[in-house]
């Protein structure tokens, strides 16, 4: 046996290898046509090299993010079968407890006796990239900066087919990976075939290892998955490349895929040549050639009979709870506030210079906070919030990124699961656009995974049309997107000690939060306040009552506040004015409770009409408070179009004070 290596536990390989393949074909043959199982996946082909590597991973700070043919992985991880076909049942007792298409994985340390973390899954192709890259930078920052010895050595590793290197995800870790010389391992398993688009259309020459061969920092290592004699060689060689600490490593495996892209595919769009070669490459049957010694019946008769056992295990399982759905979209507790009221001898502060002096403070308070994002370093912000920051708290905590909002939030979702506060900044509202999936898989991470992870995250974004200028790509608020994107909190003040007392709440809770900081407000007096001290903190839901009044109530947030105040001037005493601070949560019962004294409600926001988060707000008073109602309900907001360029097209455009004045006055003589 002078070709096998000793490290490797070779039974042990070929009873994993055994126990996946049987469980696959029991779900193709007998679990998925009868309605078992909804969604079968084979990973029949990729089993050999994915065991290799799960059997590398035994750091205790190790990590992973994975896809939808990677349970034979999960296997060599620790997963038990029944934790594999309770998934796929969608039982109770299963990783997201029948939330998740069971293909979507994820696995907590010392969870089935590993030490291995594998993230939530995502069912973006791609996605999973950029977070493997934020948990590789959480090990520099952990090893380094916090002096936290038990973080060396440690990897990520980003696992995915072929077809996911044509996605954003994968180039933006790429990016990160190759200019940060980070712990981070891309282990693509290549089998020619993304469903039925052939490998040439992702990547040109379908050789995503020659096409990377010019990337600095980035060691290609290329080889057979499926070859017993070179899988090995070519997973120890990047594993330990990228645990010495010499940076990234590109592992691209050629695998088969001995079945389609799921138990339905026929595969009608491959050649029978194709077919019978990709047979002749089997990684079990060239295992079998490898280790003849091995007595291959008896194992096979054992894997059987404890994959049929972990049939019968998983479905006496029961279904979840049906109430439990609506359990862990956020966390289950809020932040305690340090203090609720604001100190009365602040000095005055701008609203950009609360938020920068309450980031300072809690950086201070809580090494775990880290800073970044395009021009937030040296330059300290397009908008000036992180000036002087860097020479403060140095590189390591307040960082440039590069221009890849995916980038950005997704290695900050990385962070966060390694135990880090990241606080990336998206330069203004149009620019998170390319991040949507890595915003949405963000919002939704506590409940897939049953509550088990949570990614507390505070995305900083600048929003809405500036003091003398706006435009369609710089002036977006879209506060409704993000009301309708689940798991997200959103807050959106309109002066400066909101601000900070919303950030600090925000950085001291356990859900991700989207921060908005209205760009005509950063720096202007009327969103001047004394600043409301260190410990100040705003819970989320709770809406400030500007002025009381018993005929009209006026709900309003961000800017709009402001031209709401001063419209409401001439009707002093009658006008009760809401500003929201907070959109996800709103503050409903403040809302219900003020129309239900006055009887009528106007609603001002900046986001477009149709579809506006004052849609909701009105949804809700008719359905709740109709019979309260004296007058039909009102809004106003931006008609639909783009914020323009021209001053006198903007100002058309966004409703005025005066716009708002004579809505009220009409609505009081109703």
């Amino acid at each position: 046996m002078t070709k096998q290596q000793p490290s490797i536990d070779w039974p042990r390989v070929a009873r994993l290898l055994l126990t996946s393949r049987l469980l696959d074909e029991l779900e193709e043959r007998e679990l998925a046509p009868a309605g078992r199982v909804a969604y079968q996946f084979s990973a029949k082909g990729h089993e050999l090299s994915q065991i290799l590597l799960a059997l590398q991973l035994t750091h205790p700070h190790d990590a992973s993010t994975v896809y939808y043919r990677s349970r034979p992985f999960m296997l060599a991880s620790g997963w038990t079968l029944k934790d594999a076909l309770a998934a796929g049942m969608a039982k109770a007792g299963s990783a997201s407890e029948g939330r998740e298409v069971g293909v979507m994985f994820s696995h907590k340390p010392g969870e089935s006796g590993s030490n291995l973390t594998v993230f939530p899954t995502s069912g973006d192709v791609g996605a999973q990239y950029s977070p493997a890259a934020g948990w590789a930078q959480a090990i520099q920052y952990r090893r380094d900066a916090l002096r936290d010895r038990e973080w060396e050595n440690a990897i990520a590793t980003a696992h995915g087919g072929e077809g996911s290197t044509a996605a954003n995800g994968f180039w933006a870790a790429l990016n990160i990976a190759a200019t940060r010389k980070i712990p981070l391992l891309f282990f693509i398993e290549d089998n020619a075939f993304a469903i039925s688009v052939r490998s040439q259309l992702q990547t040109p020459g379908a050789d995503i290892s020659s096409n990377l061969g010019g990337f600095k920092n980035l060691l290609i290592v290329d080889g057979d998955g499926a070859d017993p004699e070179d899988a090995p060689r070519k997973i120890a060689e990047a594993v330990a490349h990228v645990r010495a600490g010499r940076g990234a490593c590109l592992l691209h495996l050629r695998v088969p895929r001995l079945m389609g892209h799921t138990f339905i595919d026929d595969q009608a769009y491959k050649t029978d040549a194709e077919k019978s070669e990709e047979q002749k490459r089997d990684p079990l049957l060239r295992l079998k050639n490898f280790l003849p010694h091995l007595d291959w019946a008896a194992l096979e008769r054992d894997a059987a009979a404890e994959v049929r056992a972990a049939v019968d295990e998983a479905a006496s399982l029961p279904d979840p709870e049906p109430r439990s759905v609506f359990s862990h979209v956020f966390a289950p507790d809020a932040p305690r506030a340090a203090t609720s009221t604001p100190a009365a001898d602040g000095a005055r502060v701008n609203l950009i210079d609360a938020v920068r002096r309450t980031l300072e403070v809690e950086m201070t308070r809580d090494p775990r906070i880290l800073v970044f994002g395009e021009d937030v370093g040296a330059k300290g912000g397009v908008h000036g919030a992180t000036a002087h920051m860097q020479e403060k708290f140095g590189e390591t905590r307040v960082f440039d990124t590069s221009l890849s909002e995916d980038g950005i939030i997704g290695s900050a979702v990385g962070m966060a699961f390694a135990g880090l506060r990241p606080v990336p900044e998206i330069q203004f509202r149009k620019y998170a656009d390319p991040a949507t999936e890595q915003i949405n898989d963000l919002g939704t991470i506590r409940w897939r995974s049953a509550g088990r992870f949570s990614a507390p995250v505070v995305i900083r974004i600048p929003v809405g049309f500036a003091k003398k200028i706006g435009d369609p790509w710089h002036s977006v608020t879209g506060e409704a997107i993000y009301a309708h994107t689940i798991g997200l909190r959103l807050a959106f003040p309109s002066n400066a000690a909101d601000a900070a007392g919303l950030l600090r709440t925000a950085l001291r809770g356990d859900d991700p939060v989207i921060f908005f900081e209205h760009r005509a407000l950063l720096d202007t007096a009327i969103a001047r306040r004394p600043y409301p001290g260190d410990e100040y903190m705003i819970p989320f839901g709770e809406a400030a009552v500007l002025a009381e009044g018993s005929a009209l109530t006026v709900v309003a947030w961000g800017a709009m506040t402001h031209r709401v105040v001063e419209a409401a001037q001439s009707a002093a005493g009658s006008v009760e004015i809401i500003d929201l601070r907070t959109i996800v949560p709103w503050d409903k019962s403040r809302v219900l409770e003020s129309v239900r004294k006055t009887g009528k409600c106007l609603i001002v926001h900046e986001d477009g009409l149709t579809g506006g988060f004052g849609a909701e707000i009105a949804a809700v008073i008719a359905e709740e408070a109709f019979t309260d109602l004296d007058a039909p309900l009102a809004r106003i907001a931006v008609p639909d179009v783009p914020i323009p360029y021209n001053m006198g097209l903007m100002n058309a455009a966004l409703p005025q004070a005066a716009d708002i004045e004579r809505k009220i006055q009409s609505m009081l003589a109703y």
